[in-house]
């Protein structure tokens, strides 16, 4: 480790987890690199619904791996995405039925297209979620096999704690509902209510 230089290839990044081979630069001042394997994650832009998450071995440029996103989705819905919303690190990449949206063609794109592209923003705070509450931060699982399987089971996580809280919510509607027709018994429809956390 002593004797590492900055160009080295395989160069170990940590004594404590030698697993860790990539260092993938992220360009931010609060914290410019981060360590690991990089993931991609598909992600719906309504509802938030996190279809594909795939994990690249040799730190690959973002452009490169839209392709296989898109593959990966539609093999997992049944259903080809007609639309893409990819931030500015995938210009200039093409696919053969499906529209890239960045905000790098500001000036052609139409109103509704532009409103889309500001969708866009979204997706951040699920990749917050996805590594802070379902622990896609640090992954305990071996080689490249056990990056893939981690993202894919983190993404499972997300979309098991979204379906929960629509089914909480959906409750509480449903709660309401039987409390407003029958007034005698809104003090016995609220006592139950359950705790969202």
């Amino acid at each position: 480790m002593h004797r590492q230089r900055p160009k080295d290839k395989d160069k170990l990044y940590a004594l404590h987890a030698p697993e860790v081979d990539e260092c993938i630069g992220k360009g931010k001042a609060r914290q410019p690199y981060e360590f690991g394997v990089k993931v991609g994650l598909a992600i719906t832009a309504r509802q938030g619904l996190i279809v594909g998450a795939r994990s690249f071995p040799g730190n690959p440029y973002d452009g490169d791996t839209l392709q296989e996103q898109l593959e990966q989705v539609e093999c997992l819905t049944r259903i080809k995405p007609q639309t893409a919303i990819v931030d500015l690190g995938f210009r200039g990449r093409e696919i053969d039925g499906t529209t890239i949206l960045h905000r790098g063609k500001a000036k052609r794109l139409t109103r509704s297209q532009w409103r889309w592209v500001k969708r866009r923003q979204a997706i951040e705070p699920i990749i917050g979620h996805v590594k802070d509450d379902c622990g896609m931060r640090r992954c305990a699982l071996k080689g490249q096999e056990g990056d893939a399987h981690h993202a894919l089971l983190c993404a499972a996580g997300y979309n098991l704690r979204w379906l929960l809280r629509w089914i909480a919510s959906f409750v509480l509607f449903l709660q309401h509902l039987i409390s407003s027709a029958l007034p005698e018994n809104r003090a016995f429809a609220f006592r139950f209510a359950p705790v969202i956390a």
